[in-house]
């Protein structure tokens, strides 16, 4: 049976002695280190953070993220990147020649594409913009998603886990840090990694997942 991380509770109080809190720590009253989600913790060298088991992504500048366009305005689309918080790219956030009222020959309604949170104001709203290396509209592929909060399980340590998937399932695949998975292949490459995926996804929380994969894997492509 897989080895199980340390699971905690909100509440529930975080010993200094693994190392400087983070993310999803509070301190209480009595000075404490406190969870503020139910999940688990993962320690690295920075310090350690409780990562929750579920949650709608939150916008952070920086961040790379797949959405889908939802309208076509006169100089912008608003784009649906699996957040609470409304999300807008302007045309002059694009790498295409384009003029007020003419955007929708180069995106239009159900598009996705691959883009970064250039900026958030005080309420959480977000800018995106194509402008940078690897950016663009996706084009084909198919689309999944996991809950954000386990994103980092999937791409694994320096894109270990998503490489390796990738690798043996000979498919291209593109990490949304939002929790969106665009997936190219052929239909059965591509039902293979997300399966591989899924796999991931439910066993994110236990110890050792990386071999077991590698071992997964291996097998499905002997037969």
């Amino acid at each position: 049976m897989a080895e199980i991380k340390q699971i905690v509770m909100p509440g529930d109080l975080i010993s200094e002695d693994l190392g400087k809190p983070r993310n999803g720590v509070y301190k209480n009253s009595d000075g404490m280190y406190c969870s503020s989600y139910f999940g688990i913790i993962q320690k690295n060298d920075q310090g350690i953070d409780v990562v929750p088991f579920s949650g709608r992504y939150t916008p952070r500048r920086g961040d790379k993220v797949i959405g889908k366009v939802l309208e076509v305005g006169p100089s912008m689309w608003p784009v649906d990147i699996n957040s609470t918080y409304n999300t807008l790219l302007h045309m002059n956030d694009t790498p295409w020649r384009t003029t007020s009222g003419d955007i929708k020959r180069f995106l239009g309604v159900g598009d996705y594409v691959y883009a970064k949170i250039m900026a958030l104001n005080e309420i959480k709203e977000s800018w995106i913009t194509l402008k940078d290396v690897g950016l663009r509209k996706l084009e084909g592929g198919h689309i999944t998603s996991i809950p954000a909060p386990k994103v980092p399980r999937i791409i694994g340590k320096g894109g270990s886990m998503v490489n390796m998937i990738k690798d043996a399932t000979n498919t291209r695949i593109v990490v949304g840090q939002n929790g969106l998975i665009w997936i190219d292949g052929t239909p059965e490459d591509v039902i293979e990694a997300i399966a591989a995926i899924s796999i991931v996804e439910q066993e994110a929380h236990t110890i050792g997942l990386t071999d077991r994969m590698e071992k997964y894997l291996k097998e499905k492509s002997v037969k």
